[in-house]
């Protein structure tokens, strides 16, 4: 019994870490800071005590990618520096430095340094209060 039951702990297990790594979304030379996460307050109740404002600062590297992916929630994204190349839908955008444009979060994209010079790009976007996980999550069809 202790053999059979062993088995199936490790099926379930190896099915959960196949699920997770399903559930990773790709990503190369990229790294992201938490400046700020939170919860909100003010004017706007139907929104207070149940969403968050979270802005963090992403690094790319050159050649740096973000492979297909969709938010939690909708945002600006603004280029501190460099320049972005957003795909989506099979159109592909370049955004510079000073630039800022608007996601739904449940488009999936990609995302890509294609220069020879570092990018920054802030995210700001709106979540649940009690997201603790990164906002960027890859689509469910995958």
């Amino acid at each position: 019994m202790r053999r059979f039951t062993l088995l199936v702990l490790v099926a379930l297990l190896g099915g959960t870490v196949r699920l997770a790594a399903q559930e990773t979304v790709e990503t190369r030379s990229v790294t992201s800071v938490i400046k700020i996460d939170e919860v909100i307050f003010g004017h706007l109740t139907e929104l207070n005590a149940r969403f968050k404002l979270r802005a963090t600062e992403l690094t790319f590297a050159p050649d740096g990618y973000i492979g297909v992916h969709h938010h939690i929630g909708p945002g600006i994204r603004y280029v501190i520096s460099g320049e972005l190349t957003f795909a989506e839908g099979g159109q592909e955008t370049i955004y510079k430095a000073g630039e800022y444009f608007f996601e739904t979060g449940n488009l999936a994209h990609t995302a890509q340094n294609k220069t020879n010079v570092p990018l920054r790009l802030l995210v700001v976007e709106i979540l649940p209060k009690d997201w603790t996980a990164p906002a960027m999550i890859a689509p469910k069809s995958q």
